[in-house]
This record gives structure tokens, C-alpha cells and sequence, in this order.
């Protein structure tokens, strides 16, 4: 192990959590190989069990501490920056949208899936631990949309008569479903035509204008 590992033990962690990471979304936590993040990082067993007494408690670590943060980083914290809970959830669709292209910075990605839906689907079914730790992120992230959408109502740009947590809890099964099924197909035209369905479905919480103050037609 490298002295500036040895000397800094919270970036030892890091980059333990950061190479384990990357082995689960690529092969599943089942499937990863403790000796494979070994490799990747250069360190030794002894600094992996120094932080980790065993593999469950780093795939338990990798959903605490990376893919938690950043789903909220990615998905709700730019809420918080729009007036309009519409325009937000536009934006982070459009930019996470743009990452999964071929021809984007994470192109990857879209073969690989979500690794937050990946983990739901492979051990929510095996594992009491996983599943609640996942089920506590997805309950925050429709929490916070739900949030976004009543403060929309409240300033009235969101529709009075839409349920924000039914709003929310099937956009979040949306954007799931669609990285799914795109995953599955290998094929971007499939993410962006069930995007587009979002997206229609979005902009039918919006106020519309009124226009009852308008001329009728004669």
C-alpha cells in the first residue's frame, strides 16, 4: 500500500468504495470480486478489512455513501434552484438524459442500467439490509419531489388537483422503468421515446394559462 494510503485513511476508504463500485454496477454485488477491487486500487486485504469487515458491509457502505449522495446531488438537489417543480424536473431529466448518450460522458451507463435499480432488483429479494437501505433512498427521493410538487401547487404553477406523492412516486417508477428497459434493449432511441413520455406526462401538472379573460370567437 502507498504511504499516501497508509497516511490518509479516509481516502483509502474512498477509494475502496469508489473501486467497489464500479465492480458491483459491472457485475452485480453477488458477482463482485473482492480481489478484482484489490487490483483496481492497488491496496492490500489488510487496508480493505481495515475498513470493511467483510463484503456485505462494503456493498452496504457503497449504497450509504455514493449512490445515496448522488441521487440526491443528481436528481434533487437541482429542484431546489427552479420556482417552477416542472421546469426542474425537466432540466435533470434533459442533463441525465444527455450522460446516457453514446456520445455522452457516461456512455456506459446506459448498458450498465442504474445502479441504485440494479442493486433494488438483484438483492432487495435476498437481503433484508440491502432492501431497506435501498427502500430509504427511493422513499427520500419521492419524498422530495412530492415536496417540490406541493410547494409548486402553493405558488400555483403546479395543478391543485394532481396527488404530489402519487406524482411522484410514478416519476421515480418512470425514470427506473425507462433506464430498464433501455438497459435491456441496448438502445438510446428506447430511453428517449419512454423520456418523451415523461416528459408529456410532466407538463400536464403545469397550470395552464388562463384564458377565460380572452374574446370568444362569434
Amino acid at each position: 500500500m502507498s504511504t499516501a494510503h497508509a497516511r490518509n485513511p479516509d481516502q483509502t476508504r474512498q477509494i475502496l468504495l469508489q473501486a467497489a463500485l464500479e465492480e458491483i454496477h459491472q457485475c452485480g454485488f453477488q458477482a463482485a470480486s473482492l480481489s478484482n477491487i484489490l487490483a483496481k486500487t492497488g491496496l492490500t486485504k489488510g487496508a480493505l478489512y481495515h475498513h470493511f469487515p467483510d463484503k456485505l458491509a462494503l456493498g452496504y457502505a457503497v449504497v450509504e455513501e455514493l449512490i445515496e449522495p448522488d441521487v440526491h446531488a443528481k436528481w434533487v438537489q437541482p429542484l431546489l434552484d427552479f420556482d417552477n417543480p416542472i421546469d426542474g424536473l425537466l432540466y435533470v431529466i434533459e442533463e441525465e438524459g444527455k450522460k446516457l448518450d453514446p456520445c455522452g460522458c457516461n456512455a456506459n451507463e446506459l448498458f450498465l442500467g442504474c445502479p441504485l435499480n440494479n442493486l433494488a432488483q438483484e438483492m432487495s429479494p435476498v437481503d433484508e439490509g440491502f432492501r431497506t437501505r435501498i427502500q430509504r433512498i427511493y422513499a427520500m427521493w419521492r419524498a422530495e419531489i412530492g415536496a417540490a410538487l406541493v410547494r409548486g401547487q402553493q405558488s400555483g404553477k403546479v395543478r391543485a388537483d394532481i396527488n404530489p406523492d402519487a406524482a411522484a412516486t410514478f416519476t421515480v417508477a418512470a425514470l427506473e422503468g425507462c433506464i430498464g428497459m433501455a438497459k435491456n434493449a441496448r438502445d438510446i432511441k428506447l430511453l428517449y421515446t419512454c423520456g418523451a413520455g415523461l416528459i408529456q406526462y410532466l407538463e400536464s401538472l403545469r397550470v395552464k394559462p388562463n384564458n377565460s379573460l380572452q374574446p370568444h370567437p362569434r
